[in-house]
């Protein structure tokens, strides 16, 4: 019994000078837990073809720099930049750059007064301007005439309120120091329409700008959050943004924009653009947005299969433009957009692909538009290509 107790007296002066040993090579600090096993490296899709096409199309109509990504069935099944997001400055275009994305605003603005159509908030047949309107009399100092006081949101929508055309001169390129509700006054008071509302189809971007104001007014919102808050956030988009309008305004991680001229790129005010033409997003950013308003079962939308309809029905005017969106015969949905330094193109198709192509670059040539809208038609239609079967929003 003395042995025995001798012998577990040993042992536990073995196990003291062992916890010792150890106190002091760790400094009596807390055990850890086990660290997080690294996140396995992202896959990049690699498409030697569509680079090809890409770097080629580059290169003939002198682009800087350009982002793409594409959809099929809702998953992300590439993405990827191109060229220099900054000449100068040696930085490349990642597939998280930002771009002015120009008049593909104008659907996100339609998207937006969808929400407040499905919130029972406002009715496409609403008129706009005097009394009893949703704008009432607040913008301009002279009475409106029956031709403006019959604009109605649908009219505005679908470019049929008639007139500010997209043309040499178009009001958002006027008065360019002006306050958005200074322009707007001075618009209405200045520069009077062409055509009855609803009688002939003219591309407006003063239309848009008006229905920014729509939104505010409504909603109590400035333009931008509204947007953000019901638009964008539900599609899981965070950096998108009203650009700026200068050099010095980038936003981070935006491209730097290239026109011939000196500064011909910055002679614009951008950020008073909004609704019509003034946000900045990746190409990612866009080809979410479109997964959440394309019509298709993979995932749900934001807004409720008989409000894309109205959306995207066509005006009756023999063109296809429908309600901020170009349709066709095919019932692909689509949009371009363009700006000084900046040309950018979103699709979605009735297959089940959508896509966003955008450029910090512009060219002038009659066939950039065509080329630039065939780089991934080429892709898709191609009977070999093969895509990846992982989703790259996941990742």
């Amino acid at each position: 019994m003395k042995q025995y107790i001798a012998n577990t007296h040993c042992l536990i002066a073995l196990l003291c000078v062992i916890m010792a040993a150890c106190n002091k090579s760790t400094g009596n600090a807390p055990i850890e837990e086990p660290a997080d096993p690294p996140e396995p490296p992202k896959t990049e899709v690699v498409m030697p073809g569509l680079d090809k096409a890409v770097e080629a199309f580059m290169n003939e109509y002198e682009i800087p720099g350009m982002s793409i990504a594409i959809s099929k069935n809702s998953r992300l099944v590439y993405k990827k930049g191109y060229g220099k997001a900054d000449v100068q400055a040696n930085t490349p275009v990642t597939d998280s750059s930002l771009f002015r994305i120009a008049s593909i605003s104008k659907p996100i603005t339609s998207v937006a007064i969808m929400t407040l159509l499905e919130q029972d908030k406002i009715s496409l047949s609403d008129k706009v301007f005097g009394e009893g309107a949703i704008l009432g009399t607040l913008y301009g100092s002279k009475p409106y005439n029956d031709s403006i006081k019959a604009i109605t949101i649908k009219h505005l929508l679908n470019h049929t309120a008639g007139g500010w055309l997209n043309d040499g001169g178009d009001p958002m390129f006027k008065n360019k120091n002006m306050t958005a509700p200074e322009l707007l006054g001075w618009t209405l008071d200045n520069d009077p329409q062409e055509n009855y509302p609803g009688e002939k189809q003219a591309y407006s971007n003063f239309g848009f700008f008006v229905l920014g104001r729509v939104i505010e007014k409504i909603s109590g919102m400035g333009y931008e959050e509204y947007v953000r808050k019901h638009v964008l956030e539900p599609c899981g988009i965070k950096a998108m943004r009203i650009g700026g309008n200068t050099l010095a305004d980038r936003a981070p991680n935006e491209v730097r924009y290239y026109a011939p001229a000196a500064n011909g790129a910055y002679v614009h005010n951008i950020s008073r653009l909004d609704a019509a033409g003034g946000w900045i997003a990746s190409a990612e950013d866009l080809v979410r947005f479109l997964t959440k308003v394309d019509g298709f079962q993979a995932i749900p939308d934001i807004l409720a299969a008989n409000t894309l309809v109205i959306m995207t029905t066509r005006n009756g005017m023999g063109g296809n433009y429908a309600c901020g969106w170009v349709v066709n015969d095919a019932n692909n949905w689509f949009h371009n957009g363009g700006l000084p330094g900046t040309n950018t193109l979103m699709v979605r198709t009735a297959s089940g692909y959508n896509w966003a192509l955008l450029c910090n670059g512009k060219n002038d040539k009659e066939s950039f538009g065509n080329a630039l809208d065939q780089l991934i038609w080429k892709v898709i239609n191609d009977p070999t290509t093969v895509w990846p079967s992982q989703d790259l929003f996941k990742q």
